[in-house]
């Protein structure tokens, strides 16, 4: 039987379904599926995210924690991609002028769990995070 990792859903809040529609559509270009007036359905890297319309609170105190000596926002989601599909992805948010958390790096450089890591926000102030290991079986290198 092989092995094979099923996909993940994820539902977050949005603020402002269009926007957050078009960053996903046409900044992460992602593929839209089934939607509502209050949310949309996206194929995040062969995993269902779905958006969702809420009032979100603008009072929320913003958390984070100190990582390779940048500040990585908590909450946070994304994906570990491989090392080309990183390069491509990160080249393509720079060409876009897409703002970043943290900019694309290689973080732990030299040590164990040495991987490509980059920060954004969604239009919402969903954390995103993609990253790429070289070699994948850091993924859980202690």
């Amino acid at each position: 039987m092989a092995n094979t990792m099923p996909p993940f859903h994820l539902a977050i809040p949005v603020d402002n379904l269009e926007a957050s529609r078009k960053f996903y559509r046409d900044i992460l270009e992602l593929t839209e599926g089934r939607s509502s007036d209050h949310w949309v359905d996206f194929d995040f890297f062969g995993h269902q995210l779905v958006i969702h319309l809420k009032e979100i609170n603008s009072e929320e105190k913003e958390s984070s924690n100190p990582v390779d000596g940048k500040n990585v926002p908590i909450p946070h989601f994304g994906l570990v991609l491989d090392m080309q599909t990183f390069k491509e992805f990160s080249e393509k948010l720079i060409q876009k002028n897409l703002t970043f958390i943290i900019e694309p790096y290689i973080r732990f450089k030299g040590q164990v769990g040495e991987q490509a890591t980059m920060f954004f926000k969604d239009p919402a102030g969903n954390a995103l995070e993609f990253k790429a290991f070289a070699d994948m079986t850091q993924l859980f290198a202690k």
